[in-house]
């Protein structure tokens, strides 16, 4: 399958990727773990079928210092001993903010339950966030393979 179209090619497309990499730089700039953030972006990547997200993401997190091979571990993360129950509490939000129209009680408490206002704020917006490109990638076919960790930081100059 071909990328049908540039996005970024586009005025429009770049004011808005610019914007969303500044919100993307935003998130990272909370109290929220970076890594959790990568995760809970991975994750819904994942769900979403996302090629170019999930190419960015695991980049970006491996760049961070994550080991690889827990993000191999991310789609079956229940099944697994490598995630903190707070990381486990997000991919489970993570998971049902992408599949759901709304997110259980049970989920919503176990995320209260291990982070504070500031990073269940970011949370929510990174899961928005995180879904919308997804869309604007998987409509427009957007291929992983080639995104170089740090490639979106120019977007915020």
């Amino acid at each position: 399958m071909e990328s049908r179209f540039d996005l970024f090619a586009t005025e429009t497309g770049t004011k808005i990727g610019k914007r969303f990499a500044g919100l993307g730089m935003a998130l990272h700039q909370t109290s929220l773990p970076s890594i959790t953030a990568e995760l809970v972006s991975l994750r819904a990547s994942q769900l979403n079928g996302c090629g170019f997200c999930l190419d960015m993401h695991v980049k970006e997190a491996i760049a961070a210092g994550e080991d690889p091979m827990r993000l191999h571990l991310v789609a079956g993360w229940r099944e697994t001993t490598v995630f903190t129950e707070a990381e486990q509490a997000a991919l489970a939000f993570a998971e049902e903010g992408t599949e759901n129209v709304s997110v259980s009680d049970e989920t919503w408490a176990n995320v209260r339950k291990h982070f504070d206002d500031e990073q269940v704020a970011a949370l929510v917006c990174l899961i928005g966030l995180i879904n919308a490109a997804n869309r604007m990638a998987v409509i427009t076919h957007q291929k992983g393979g080639s995104y170089q960790a740090g490639a979106l930081s120019e977007y915020n100059r």
